[in-house]
């Protein structure tokens, strides 16, 4: 970033989560990426930096090696004009969910992440001429714990994403209940996958968001906006996948432009752009390959056909790969806590540890090469319990990240796309794949992952799975015994 040339105009805001916000530059292909904090909190100029370099580390050292450099973005932190960030703040400050406004951005210490902008094609510094279709994916948790430490038996049954969507709802976070269910994604079916998308774009939640041309155009800006009209996307959507049968308008269009979107999104996933890469973890699937909750398996049930076998996901592909990094999740937040307990106990007694035990950093080929270790055998140390403690927190940054998969017309002369390319029924489009929201999650967090993990279970169990055991005494169980008695007339 060079200095004498820094205008806040040429920047705009792109969005914000819990503890970032984002602006992207009108015409480079680059995001600037400031911490946020609450009003009360301040942090030295120093501790920002090391948090912003922590990322860029991990990013690099970490999950670089676990998911491929071609998925995986690093950026760098840079210095900014101070002046220029107060500017930039008071630009910006109108377009801000009224939601995330309890925090305020960075604008002391000048310091920042500079990352390329993953709503365009990752091969061009400047943004193109053509148009970029750019679809974010927040796929969430894609197994069912298969721990033996786990004590609720519903959750080897129904995924944490079904369970929770119950309590958001009840909660006032959402208004309906999605038909998404991650084990469908992540099933390498495309029937299931297909299910999978088309759940998200009905209700999308914070799990899916389109952006064309860099701006976002579906999905929810805020928690409380209600879902987008499928209308209004399929006609943003027109220039990409125009309908095959020729229809310009209308239901028909509509549904053909939003089932060829989900067909190329399916095709993308299921590719691989990382050849010759095969992760590192080989935990190997274990658990049940279905969630009970899936409205998908349900209504196969209900035809009285079996729920479809995972087709299994190419190792090389990128929702494979997450999901072996998920699976560093061996203990489930019920065997690890003990184990958290374990380590504050020792912090307690020798509190001058902690930067010896890597809990903050540096995440460095050392951090990294602890993650490797699989075994579940506790042996008392305080050793084992801050390596599954550390595959908890990676296992729990893979589970909140997002895909995103930028898309676009590809040129006739294919020669000098150097990107791979998938056909669509009306052209073929170049697109790359990259995986956003890479932060550690917090060691401090765990208490809370214990507390929440309890409270999505208890209430699933005590509404939904309570609802569903009184109807069942209506109808003959199948394994239940059936006596005929004949009396005489």
């Amino acid at each position: 970033m060079e200095e004498g040339k820094m205008d806040e105009n040429e920047w705009r805001y792109h969005g914000e989560g819990n503890k970032s916000l984002v602006v992207a530059h009108a015409q480079r292909c680059v995001v600037l990426r400031f911490l946020k904090f609450p009003p009360n909190r301040k942090k030295t100029s120093e501790e920002i930096f090391q948090h912003l370099q922590n990322i860029v580390d991990f990013g690099k050292n970490v999950m670089k090696e676990f998911l491929g450099e071609n998925y995986v973005h690093c950026g760098e932190v840079v210095q900014l004009p101070l002046e220029f960030v107060k500017q930039l703040c008071l630009k910006i400050q109108s377009e801000r969910p009224e939601s995330r406004c309890d925090k305020d951005l960075d604008t002391l210490s000048g310091y920042a992440m500079c990352l390329p902008n993953l709503t365009r094609l990752q091969t061009y510094r400047f943004a193109e001429h053509r148009p970029i279709l750019c679809v974010e994916i927040k796929p969430k948790c894609g197994f069912i714990p298969f721990s033996s430490y786990v004590t609720h038996e519903m959750k080897h049954k129904v995924c944490r994403y079904c369970m929770h969507q119950h309590l958001k709802v009840a909660t006032g976070k959402w208004k309906q209940i999605s038909k998404y269910c991650p084990l469908d994604l992540y099933s390498g079916n495309k029937q299931r996958m297909h299910f999978a998308l088309k759940s998200l774009l009905q209700e999308a939640q914070n799990n899916l968001k389109i952006f064309k041309n860099g701006e976002l155009i579906y999905g929810c800006g805020d928690a409380r906006s209600p879902v987008a009209d499928w209308r209004e996307l399929a006609h943003h959507l027109k220039p990409f996948f125009f309908p095959s049968n020729g229809l310009a308008s209308g239901p028909h269009c509509t549904r053909a432009v939003i089932r060829e979107l989900v067909h190329v999104i399916t095709r993308v996933l299921l590719s691989s752009s990382d050849k010759g890469r095969v992760g590192a973890l080989r935990p190997g699937l274990r658990g049940p390959r279905v969630c009970e909750a899936s409205p998908f398996s349900r209504s196969l049930q209900r035809q009285g056909k079996n729920t479809p076998e995972r087709s299994g996901l190419p190792k090389g592909c990128l929702l494979y790969k997450t999901l072996q990094v998920q699976m560093l999740d061996l203990l489930d937040i019920e065997g690890l806590y003990p184990l958290y307990n374990r380590i504050e106990r020792y912090l307690e007694e020798f509190p001058e540890q902690r930067k010896m035990l890597q809990i903050d950093g540096p995440y460095d080929e050392a951090f990294y090469q602890k993650l490797l270790d699989l075994s579940t055998e506790d042996d008392g140390t305080v050793a084992f319990a801050l390596t599954k403690v550390q595959q908890y927190r990676v296992a729990m940054t893979a589970k909140d990240c997002s895909i995103m998969i930028a898309l676009s017309p590809s040129l006739q002369d294919t020669s000098s796309d150097q990107r791979p390319v998938i056909p669509s029924s009306r052209s073929r489009l170049a697109f790359s794949v990259s995986v956003l929201d890479l932060d550690l999650k917090p060691y401090e967090s765990i208490p809370h992952q214990y507390k929440l993990d309890s409270k999505i279970v208890n209430y699933y169990s005590k509404t939904v799975h309570a609802k569903d055991d009184a109807v069942v005494p209506t109808r003959l169980k199948e394994s239940e015994d059936c006596t005929l008695v004949l009396h005489k007339v």
